[in-house]
């Protein structure tokens, strides 16, 4: 029996899957700092003098008549600033300066000496220090840039030599469990599945009860399911009921442009895992690297066959005392390489389905519980208008009424709003700029009462939600069913019912507009109606009487192009006179309910044309 090993807790203080590169800014401030210094000689003092130069016994006559306000002997220039006269011009001052070249330095500092009380100060300009910083600063600056410039470029090599050497490192996002935790209770739905999942929290919690026993966990679970239907997150709440550390990664993100790349990453995430057991890693659209091995070489196939041995090696090499769960998540289970799905590595196979309407009216609550949502709402009804609604779908509902509440200045979320977020989710926004003339108005609102009036009167269909005459996204109208429950099976007479429904356009307009106005607007309908009566004689063998006595069972003739090659001119003649027959009845059923229901038909017309939509409420008061 192997012997038992004490688990420690996880340290992840000192774990790090990721470095910051710290020489951008460093890098961006010497870049701003040596544009400054380029612009600094170009910036020009306020005041801008305006120098006339004289002959040495004028700067005399003017010194002694006092016109000077200060004179500077700088070298063998005497610079002499006029006191009372300056020019101002635009935004600047021009000052007048007269300029003088002495034989020597000091040659007025005598007039000083012989003009006692002439108050103008003569002053000379010490050039020891400039001379210094003259002749050093070009030294100093070119040294200075020199310094600059090395750092520059041992940083970037640095963070060159850095990436070039975290390449093959794991790009996985480390969670903590005591931070954002989720717990089983926080998934609403899925019981079947976080029940075949408290296994791995079990063996997480006390191994040793396992071991004890010699059980071999399960280690690599598949979560298979569609998009949107929280693999990801019953993943976490595994981790957060287990209170062990959460590698999340996605397939795509092994994949680099350097071919030894994705292999060393992979190696790179399990090693971290072993480092942090007991731990759970997450690698979701694990499709992407996951996809069935076909012969053939070059670059790209090469490598992600490598990276997919990568990972069956790591799976062969858990040994019974490593704590590491693997949980894989795809929405494309059928393209994953046979190897992957054997015993003992993808051994255990959950998949995750769409919300049924008792999950998604506990879901719903859970979504409008992180919102400000009033009290009364009918999250039942909500629910079974919300037919083949993702987890992430139904967040998105409540976040999206959330934000037309707050654009309307309302404080809650009501209902209401909630309505407006489904029909703008599902048949999008209102196209005010498309606008009908009264005559098409007349015409669509016919149109869709037709659909809506056959509809109602037929048992096998499913509820009116909304007639509307309103342009959305890319209908111009629309006659909106909805199931009240789940359904996966569909009946004959259902199918025959919506073929009813949709001719009811086509019965009405030859009712009320007669023969010589039929519009081409509902081309769709007649395409859906045809679909559906060939499926059923074709696909769903609901008419096998035509096949006589060489009836077949096993050929598809649904099958479409280059199947319809193997079908004889005489079986497709039987197929395509048994679509018509069957979509003739339904015209016949159409016409009949709207003649019979001619004034009411009339009636909701109306006052579809002046109000433009009919709720469900509205419209079944018709009819009570």
């Amino acid at each position: 029996m192997t012997k038992n090993k004490k688990i420690k807790k996880p340290n992840l203080k000192n774990f790090k899957l990721k470095k910051k590169n710290k020489y951008g800014s460093i890098v961006t401030l010497i870049a701003i700092s040596l544009i400054v210094a380029m612009l600094l000689p170009y910036i020009k003092d306020k005041n801008t003098f305006v120098d006339s130069e004289i002959a040495l016994n004028q700067l005399e006559t003017n010194y002694q008549n006092e016109i000077y306000k200060d004179i500077l002997i700088d070298w063998n220039k005497a610079i002499a600033t006029i006191s009372w006269s300056s020019v101002v011009e635009k935004w600047y001052t021009k000052i007048l300066r007269d300029i003088v070249i002495l034989p020597k330095n000091d040659s007025l500092s005598d007039l000083w000496l012989k003009n006692p009380n002439i108050k103008t100060p003569i002053s000379i300009k010490d050039k020891t220090s400039e001379e210094f910083w003259s002749e050093m600063m070009p030294t100093i600056i070119a040294f200075i840039l020199f310094i600059i410039i090395w750092i520059v470029l041992i940083s970037r090599m640095w963070g060159v030599a850095n990436n070039a050497m975290t390449f093959g490192k794991s790009r996985a996002k480390l969670y903590d469990s005591t931070k954002d935790k989720i717990l089983f209770k926080d998934v609403a739905w899925a019981e079947e599945e976080k029940e075949e999942l408290a296994e791995v929290v079990q063996f997480l919690k006390n191994p040793k009860k396992f071991r004890d026993i010699w059980a071999k966990i399960p280690r690599w679970t598949l979560l298979v399911g569609p998009p949107g239907t929280g693999k990801t997150m019953l993943a976490r709440a595994v981790a957060g009921e287990s209170g062990v550390p959460f590698l999340s990664i996605s397939g795509s993100e092994f994949v680099e442009m350097f071919v030894w790349v994705w292999a060393s990453r992979v190696r790179d995430l399990f090693e971290n895992a072993k480092k942090i057991a007991p731990a759970i890693i997450f690698i979701d659209e694990i499709d992407a690297i996951g996809k069935k091995r076909w012969p053939g070489t070059g670059g790209w196939h090469d490598e992600r066959e490598q990276t997919l041995n990568q990972i069956l090696t790591e799976m062969d090499g858990f040994e019974n005392d490593t704590n590491v769960i693997v949980i894989g998540a795809t929405n494309r289970a059928d393209v994953l390489d046979k190897a992957l799905l054997r015993p003992g590595r993808f051994d255990r196979k959950i998949t995750v389905n769409l919300p049924n309407l008792p999950d998604r009216e506990e879901i719903l609550k859970i979504h409008a519980s992180t919102r400000k949502v009033v009290g009364w709402i009918d999250y039942k009804s909500l629910a079974s208008k919300t037919v083949w609604f993702s987890w992430a779908d139904l967040g998105n509902l409540i976040n999206e009424s959330a934000i037309i509440t707050a654009r309307n200045d309302e404080k809650e979320v009501t209902e209401k709003r909630i309505t407006e977020a489904f029909e703008r989710l599902v048949m999008w926004l209102r196209k005010k700029s498309q606008v009908m003339n009264d005559e098409e108005k007349a015409i669509t609102a016919y149109h869709e009462v037709g659909h809506a009036l056959v509809g109602k009167l037929l048992p096998n269909t499913d509820p009116v939600h909304k007639v509307s005459i309103v342009s959305r996204g890319g209908a111009l109208w629309v006659t909106w069913f909805l199931p009240e429950r789940d359904t996966l099976l569909t009946k004959k007479s259902k199918y025959l019912d919506e073929l009813a429904t949709l001719y009811g356009w086509r019965a009405a307009e030859e009712i009320f507009f007669w023969k010589e106005n039929i519009t081409t607007w509902a081309s769709n309908d007649i395409e859906r109606a045809t679909k559906i009566a060939r499926s059923m004689v074709t696909r769903f063998w609901m008419y096998e009487d035509i096949w006589a006595e060489n009836f077949v069972w096993e050929i598809d003739y649904h099958s479409g192009q280059g199947q319809r090659a193997f079908i004889s001119d005489e079986t497709t003649k039987k197929i395509d006179d048994k679509v018509k027959e069957i979509l003739k009845d339904a015209y016949s059923v159409a016409i009949k309910l709207i003649i019979d229901n001619k004034d009411l038909h009339d009636k909701i017309s109306k006052d579809l044309i002046k109000n433009e939509e009919i709720s469900w409420e509205e419209f079944k008061a018709y009819f009570a």
